[in-house]
């Protein structure tokens, strides 16, 4: 285990229940049965709070929480922009992640396209929410 991603994972701030959200997301890996479910606020077109609840991987949790930190007063344009991101970088372009999303270089590693899915399910969960 990358000592890196716990380091990641253990930053729990955004870890929390958001009771009056504005938007709510929740998906389900059927591979491994990692859950998650986002809630934020919204105002205009901007991210204000994000809480994510999950029952997930080490991998999952790093995800969710690199992916909060930066979402929170982002515009939801440029979220989703990220989210897409992330699914290009594991189909196989590697220089997105480098030049655009310098904070998740830590993650976004070849050594782990085997958890794939477990990384990218909180940003799957996400864009559900930004791409409306």
């Amino acid at each position: 285990m990358d000592l890196e991603i716990i380091n990641i994972a253990s930053d729990t701030d955004n870890n929390k229940d958001i009771k009056k959200h504005t938007h709510f997301s929740k998906l389900k890996n059927s591979l491994c049965g990692d859950e998650i479910q986002i809630k934020v606020i919204i105002k205009g077109d901007k991210i204000i709070d994000l809480g994510y609840q999950e029952n997930s991987c080490i991998y999952c949790k790093a995800s969710a929480s690199l992916l909060s930190k930066i979402s929170i007063n982002n515009e939801k344009g440029r979220v989703n922009e990220l989210c897409n991101d992330a699914k290009s970088y594991f189909d196989g372009n590697f220089k997105v992640i480098d030049e655009k999303w310098i904070s998740f270089t830590k993650l976004f590693k070849k050594k782990n396209f085997s958890r794939r899915e477990c990384i990218l399910l909180p940003f799957k969960t996400l864009e559900r929410i930004v791409r409306k």
